[in-house]
């Protein structure tokens, strides 16, 4: 099957139900006025070619679908109107097969289907449709020329690359140069390609009325490139999806129906071309505003300036990410504050002036934001007191800025909150009720409303 068969039945089914649908939504009436030749006409929904040099080439496995718009003069009310196509090999005008689509609403394509049965490999068919009013029927339409072709290109194609062999690491920092070739291949038309093994399907959409809305797929230039000349090559310039590691380029040739060869890849591997994260001091402190210089590598500076940075924090409060435009030597300083209560990282990648995006370089830091806890009377993992003993328990910061602390006694019992005094610290005082095991969980709040990561504290009244 063709690679836009599958996808244009698909499409072709949602344009005829919106037809059935717009005809049972529209009270009909008894045909009347004068037929006129069609228009909008199209063959496997593509383009009707009224130029017999130059057919539209079409897979034909499933038979082939002609449409057009009846056309209509001096009708009244909501007729449903016919359509009548013939088509015949351009050797043998008398071998004429007729096809027939009735009861269309006025406005819509009217598609039929000639059998695959009458369509032979390789010849070139002209087809023509009429409307059909009751017993009055249209002047014909310029016949359409299409040639039939369900054979794939029988070779793969071939790729090479001048600037990145497959045979060990290369520098990365500038574009792929990548040559397609047809194999040997005389009716390839282009290539298709793409850095995923699954590459798109060709399809074409179906508009209003049921009119396709056929595309060039060689316009996309992120997955298509026609060859030069018929069977010839392509060459292609492109940026890989990742910085470094191994690269695989997917690859198959299209002939003029669109059908596809086996698909054939391009391996080779990519050094890495990661900036470098410095920040201004060597461990910044939570919470507070610190530089951060991002600087190329040197190899990918030298073959395109780097223009930017895009940097994503994770594990930070209110992570997102950024763009950082460079300087003329390709560096950048930003600043941030990272308060992230475990810690955080920063992920960074550089793109070159060239479209070059490098791997990202990883920078980062881990933080205890736990308060620290103690007590005389009821010491941390001991066994002391006892019931109805006062004890008193000391929360102290291990950041800067925390003014309150909130604690609960076992899990399950309410919290409770207390502010800092002027040292950021603060005590509490408590009676245990009975013996037993006991679980204190205390966690701070800074001035900002982070609130940061819990302590337990657990010790046994005797």
């Amino acid at each position: 099957m063709s690679l836009g068969a599958r996808a244009r039945a698909v499409l072709a089914s949602l344009g005829t139900l919106g037809l059935a649908l717009s005809a049972a939504a529209s009270p009909a009436s008894a045909a009347d006025g004068t037929p006129t030749t069609p228009t909008q006409l199209f063959n496997g929904y593509r383009h009707c070619s009224t130029d017999a040099s130059r057919p539209s080439y079409q897979w034909t496995g499933e038979g082939l679908v002609v449409e057009g718009i009846p056309g209509i003069t001096g009708s009244t009310g909501n007729p449903l109107v016919g359509m009548r196509y013939q088509a015949w090999p351009v050797t043998d005008p008398t071998r004429i097969t007729t096809v027939t689509r009735d009861r269309v609403p006025l406005g819509f394509e009217a598609p039929a289907t000639l059998p695959a049965g009458v369509l032979a490999e390789g010849q070139t068919y002209a087809w023509q449709a009429q409307t059909v009013v009751g017993s009055a029927v249209s002047d014909w339409s310029t016949p359409c020329y299409v040639t039939v072709d369900r054979t794939r290109p029988a070779d793969a194609p071939t790729i090479t690359s001048p600037n990145y062999p497959p045979d060990g690491w290369n520098k990365g920092g500038e574009p792929v140069a990548f040559t397609l070739s047809a194999g040997g291949v005389d009716d390839v038309e282009g290539f298709e390609f793409s850095w995923q093994q699954d590459l798109p399907v060709i399809g074409t959409s179906i508009g209003d009325h049921g009119i396709p809305q056929p595309v060039d797929p060689y316009a996309d230039t992120k997955y298509f490139k026609r060859a030069d000349t018929l069977g010839g090559s392509a060459t292609l310039s492109l940026v890989p999806p990742n910085g470094s590691g191994p690269m695989t380029l997917w690859v198959r040739s299209l002939d003029r129906a669109h059908n596809g060869s086996a698909i054939t890849s391009y391996t080779f591997l990519v050094s890495s071309t990661a900036p470098t994260v410095t920040p201004a001091v060597p461990k910044p402190e939570f919470g507070e505003p610190t530089g951060f210089t991002f600087r190329p590598d040197p190899e990918l500076q030298a073959k395109s300036p780097v223009v930017s940075y895009s940097v994503r924090t994770t594990g930070v409060q209110n992570d997102r990410p950024f763009e950082v435009a460079a300087g003329a030597d390709g560096t950048a300083t930003v600043d941030l504050a990272l308060d992230g209560i475990y810690g955080g990282n920063l992920q960074v990648t550089s793109r070159s002036a060239n479209g070059w995006v490098s791997d990202a370089a990883w920078w980062s830091i881990s933080y205890d934001t736990t308060p620290t806890v103690a007590s005389d009377a009821y010491p941390e993992n001991g066994s002391s007191g006892g019931a109805g003993v006062p004890g008193t328990f000391t929360f102290a910061p291990k950041v800067k800025d925390v003014v309150s602390y909130t604690y609960t006694f076992n899990n399950g019992d309410p919290e409770v909150t207390v502010p800092a005094d002027a040292d950021h610290s603060a005590s509490v005082d408590w009676t245990p009720a009975s013996d037993g095991w006991y679980d204190l969980t205390v966690y701070a709040t800074t001035r900002s409303g982070v609130q940061l990561a819990p302590y337990d504290y657990f010790f046994t009244v005797n």
